[in-house]
């Protein structure tokens, strides 16, 4: 007998989940009491569990449908590649076609001085290749002292040991039980919380960069590889950067020759209104890694956009690159890929958030929620925004209970949209197909969740 979900009942599923299924970033013991939200099917902007809930997808799955869920060509492209050429392998000198053809469409779309590719399965793979690939690029280079790289605190970059080194988040630190050495963390540009009174979003984002710099001189040019940043930081909580910011980043970088590795794990492929966030803030990445989005989800591919400077100096010095993965370059997941980006690109899906739904998802946002008395600050860029919730609107003071964004979160699910808190802060990433009526419903949705939250985070203080 063909086992699939429809031989059991929800309540049935949950149990087996709650049996034999651990899931990631999860506290397992609260989970087994409560059970797991079974999503059982999607259908555009929408997700429907299994008591037959539809829930307006406000986080893209995680961060990645962008084209929205039952894509007929997506499942047609994998079905025919499946029946064609299933899987081989990249290893021994051996390709297939759809990587190929993949990799030359991604140098076509990637800034110009990006023009390779290196394929794994997910972010965090793509991060490991990019931290091994930088370090390695400086040694062939006579410079292996070049070593250490800056990244920020709150940032995310994987969760694998090296990712999660990388990455700047307590909880995850404390349980590596000895991460990768030098990697050094410093601020991230979130004036929300980091600002001084007074201080100009141009000036915060002049002292956040500084903190590079600081750093830089810190340990000494000559032992820093590369400054490590989300052009926008996604997971920690959508902290959009001022303008200033990544200028002079840049500057910085180039005055210590320092490489600018970039993770557009989550920006990639749209979501900003540009393929890629590089291009909306003006950076040249010596490394892009990117994911999620590339196949909007329907299959686990990441691909590691290399620079033009590191690219010739690992063919024409390298000799052998002692890395890769089973799947680096999966014929399957590839062929996905070559589909979900000629939808993108037919639909124009990133013209469309960079000039109608990009905007009007801000100024609704700003007008609609900006203005409830739990918020203190909304801010978004193309289709990726957050909301911070306060005691006091217009101020910084938060509920002293410190679970203000959950009990949002769950009260926006049940009223029928999915979002994510990160502490107090909700943050939403949708489909790139949402229209502006979609915005509104999502508006509609989290202005009752406040509603419905004010009175009881008021008694809890």
């Amino acid at each position: 007998m063909t086992i699939t979900y429809d031989n059991f009942s929800g309540a049935q599923l949950q149990a087996i989940d709650s049996a034999h299924h651990l899931h990631p970033f999860t506290d397992h013991k609260e989970l087994r009491r409560a059970g797991a939200r079974m999503v059982v099917r999607a259908e555009g902007p929408y997700i429907y569990d299994s008591e037959g809930n539809q829930i307006l997808d406000g986080m893209a799955g995680l961060w990645c449908v962008n084209v929205g869920y039952g894509r007929e060509e997506l499942a047609r492209a994998a079905y025919d590649q499946m029946k064609e050429l299933p899987f081989y392998n990249s290893f021994f000198r051996c390709t297939t076609p759809t990587p190929v053809l993949l990799s030359a469409k991604l140098a076509e779309l990637a800034p110009q001085n990006v023009n390779q590719v290196f394929y794994g399965s997910s972010g965090s793979e793509a991060n490991d290749t990019a931290l091994r690939l930088v370090r390695h690029y400086w040694a062939l280079e006579g410079k292996p002292t070049k070593r250490i790289v800056i990244s920020r605190r709150t940032a995310y970059h994987g969760s694998s040991i090296a990712g999660a080194s990388l990455g700047g988040m307590k909880g995850m630190h404390g349980q590596l039980y000895g991460a990768v050495p030098d990697i050094v963390h410093v601020m991230p540009p979130y004036s929300f919380e980091l600002a001084m009174p007074g201080e100009s979003d141009h000036d915060f984002g002049l002292r956040a960069a500084r903190a590079v710099e600081e750093a830089i001189l810190e340990a000494g040019a000559d032992n820093v590889a590369a400054f490590i940043g989300e052009p926008v930081l996604g997971a920690g909580g959508v902290k959009i950067p001022p303008a200033s910011y990544w200028p002079e980043i840049q500057r910085i970088c180039d005055k210590y020759d320092v490489l600018l590795m970039i993770d557009e794990v989550i920006t990639g492929y749209g979501r900003t209104g540009a393929w890629f966030a590089s291009e909306t803030y003006g950076i040249k990445a010596d490394t892009i890694t990117t994911a999620k989005a590339l196949t909007s989800g329907y299959q686990p591919l990441s691909a590691l956009l290399v620079g033009d400077r590191i690219a010739a100096t690992l063919i024409d010095k390298g000799g052998e690159f002692y890395h890769g993965y089973t799947y680096s370059g999966h014929p399957v997941a590839c062929a996905v890929a070559l589909k979900n980006l000629e939808i993108i690109e037919r639909e124009g899906l990133v013209e469309r958030v960079k000039n109608d739904t990009g905007p009007y998802f801000a100024s609704a946002l700003a007008e609609r929620i900006g203005s409830h008395s739990l918020i203190g600050e909304t801010r978004a860029i193309g289709l990726m925004g957050a909301v911070e919730i306060v005691k006091e609107s217009g101020t910084r003071l938060r509920f002293e209970a410190g679970n203000a964004g959950d009990k949002v979160r769950d009260l926006a699910i049940a009223n029928g949209l999915m979002v994510r808190s990160v502490d107090d802060t909700i943050i939403m990433s949708p489909p790139l197909i949402w229209t502006r009526e979609h915005v509104d419903l999502a508006c509609d949705r989290l202005a009752k969740a406040l509603d419905d939250a004010e009175a009881g985070l008021r008694r809890a203080g």
